[in-house]
């Protein structure tokens, strides 16, 4: 049977109508808000703008969808600085503003203080860029983190020294902090323990000092031909600098938080070319439909990936928390926090299948060992 012209006129205003009364009822509902805690400023803020880009991509999907549970998200930002201090001041304020669960942070000495504050409130919150052993062997029920524990990067770094780098006389540097020492003893104990190879050096520095001359020469004295820093970005590119300009030949290999395009870009590409990292895999080399077709969109909005993985996870701790919020029917935290722990099992993220363990720590870690070639890419080692 034909339609009149004005027939289907009709129909596609209707339609149309149909369409925008959908998106006007949701926009009318309450939304739902769930928080980002992040350093958008302070030393951290590189890693802290690309968390909010990813974020806000996976928000941007989900409000297209139709929203959860028929009403929009909306984002709660809380900037942390990369202080424990300030940490501590925006999880107060998430817990008042009454979010359904906060997303965050990047640093495991960052994060320790909110969760411990979350936890008090009963309120879930996923970890994207804390790797501190000690995060989830606190007994918290309602901290849970999408990235990967230090024990097994240092496992992997041990193995990836002696195997791969063929290396005899190991330095290992932290900077003190939960993260960097965590990870520095990560690696120190299966060095020992497989008496492969000999522990030449092992030392601090201090976060945010820009001299590091005195302890590079004390370490040159021991010959090391690997040197493992596991502590930021902003002190490797530094270091990196001095200890080439100091003569110092070791191999650099940095820790998942220490070499970044900012790290390329502190240390110049003439002597960031060949450093070494240990880390999860890097967006770009995810092989997942839901990585692509992220990546995709990510390019599109900024013109190039993220060049680390953090603000991937943090997307990706944020689409573990819709699923829990669209699974289970609920916002209430202790029904969220449950249906993490019990339900949600290989939920296809980004960054591959995500289920959590009986403390929160993300099932099946993947390390892979990336290169800084000489135009300041960075390509997996082969």
């Amino acid at each position: 049977m034909k339609r009149s012209r004005s027939g289907l006129l009709l129909i596609a205003v209707a339609l149309v109508l149909a369409l925008s009364f959908g998106h006007y009822v949701m926009a009318a509902k309450e939304p739902i808000r769930i928080g980002l805690q992040a350093p958008i400023t302070g030393p951290w803020a590189y890693e802290g703008e690309m968390a909010r880009n990813c974020v806000q991509i996976v928000v941007d999907e989900v409000n297209k969808a139709g929203g959860l549970l028929g009403r929009p998200v909306e984002i709660v930002l809380g900037d942390d600085q990369g202080s424990p201090k300030q940490s501590a001041l925006v999880a107060q304020r998430m817990v008042s503003d009454k979010v359904v669960a906060v997303v965050g942070t990047y640093g495991s000495s960052i994060n320790d203080p909110a969760s411990a504050i979350y936890e008090r409130a009963e309120l879930v919150n996923i970890g994207y860029g804390s790797t501190a052993e000690k995060l989830t062997e606190q007994g918290r029920k309602y901290f849970f983190r999408t990235c990967f524990r230090d024990d097994k990067q240092g496992a992997f770094f041990a193995t990836f020294a002696v195997d791969k780098l063929k290396a005899k006389r190991v330095a290992i540097i932290h900077d003190n902090t939960t993260f960097g020492k965590g990870l520095a003893e990560a690696a120190r104990r299966p060095i020992l323990e497989q008496k492969k190879a000999e522990i030449v050096f092992y030392d601090a520095i201090t976060p945010g000092e820009r001299d590091f001359t005195a302890i590079l020469l004390n370490m040159g004295k021991q010959n090391p031909d690997v040197l493992y820093f596991t502590g930021y970005y902003s002190e490797a590119g530094l270091i990196i600098r001095q200890m080439r300009t100091l003569g110092i030949k070791a191999t650099f290999v940095g820790g998942n938080a220490a070499v970044n395009d900012e790290f390329v870009k502190i240390a110049g590409l003439n002597m960031a070319a060949g450093a070494l990292q240990t880390q999860e895999p890097l967006p770009t080399d995810l092989d997942y439909p839901q990585s692509k077709t992220f990546l995709a969109e990510y390019i599109r909005r900024h013109k190039e990936p993220p060049s680390s993985p953090w603000p991937v996870y943090a997307a990706d701790a944020f689409k573990s928390i819709a699923a829990a919020i669209q699974g289970s029917g609920s916002t209430d935290s202790k029904v969220l926090m449950n249906y993490l722990r019990n339900n949600l099992k290989d939920y296809p993220g980004i960054t591959g299948p995500i289920s959590f363990d009986a403390i929160g720590d993300r099932e099946g870690a993947i390390y892979l060992a990336y290169e800084v070639t000489a135009d300041g890419k960075f390509v997996p080692l082969r």
